[in-house]
């Protein structure tokens, strides 16, 4: 939550519920709707950290309200985000451990353990497809992040027949 927060104050200061309007604006119905005091948390420990600033403005007939502003300090932290490179595949992957773990054990067969875990994707690939098919195809950001979900389950997935077939 961080960055999205930095990378939005970036474009303009805003405020709390500013911000996540935004969010749900850009990322449309794909994206979980952020938790307003996740916002607010995230904000105020941004703030401890020099990443923003905040400066109180008057309203008149309501409270005064806080608006957020990107520091130096946070443009780099946020200029060094987009530059990092995001995680790749998951090689110490937890259900694959309990997959080889557990068996050793004695309180887990491994078809069972592929079953229930085939299961569950196949219960995501589902929720992904309805939530798909209630998406406007003009909201192309949501469009691509529903389709980039569906397609990491496909992987998962098929390695999940893989290990069927190697650890059977």
């Amino acid at each position: 939550m961080r960055p999205h927060l930095l990378a939005l104050l970036a474009k303009e200061p805003a405020h709390g519920y500013e911000l996540k309007q935004a969010l749900e604006q850009t990322f449309g119905s794909a994206y979980p709707s952020p938790n307003i005091g996740q916002i607010y948390v995230t904000l105020g420990r941004l703030e401890k950290d020099g990443l923003i600033r905040a400066v109180d403005v008057e309203q008149s007939n309501r409270p005064n309200k806080k608006v957020y502003y990107l520091t130096a300090k946070g443009r780099e932290s946020l200029e060094a985000w987009v530059d990092e490179p995001t995680e790749g595949p998951r090689v110490r992957d937890e259900f694959f451990m309990k997959l080889v773990l557990a068996p050793l054990t004695g309180i887990a067969d491994r078809m069972a353990l592929i079953s229930r875990q085939r299961r569950h994707y196949l219960s995501l690939m589902s929720d992904l497809n309805d939530l798909l098919s209630r998406t406007a195809p003009t909201d192309r950001v949501a469009m691509l992040l529903i389709e980039g979900a569906m397609l990491h389950l496909q992987a998962d997935l098929d390695w999940l027949e893989r290990c069927q077939e190697d650890l059977a």
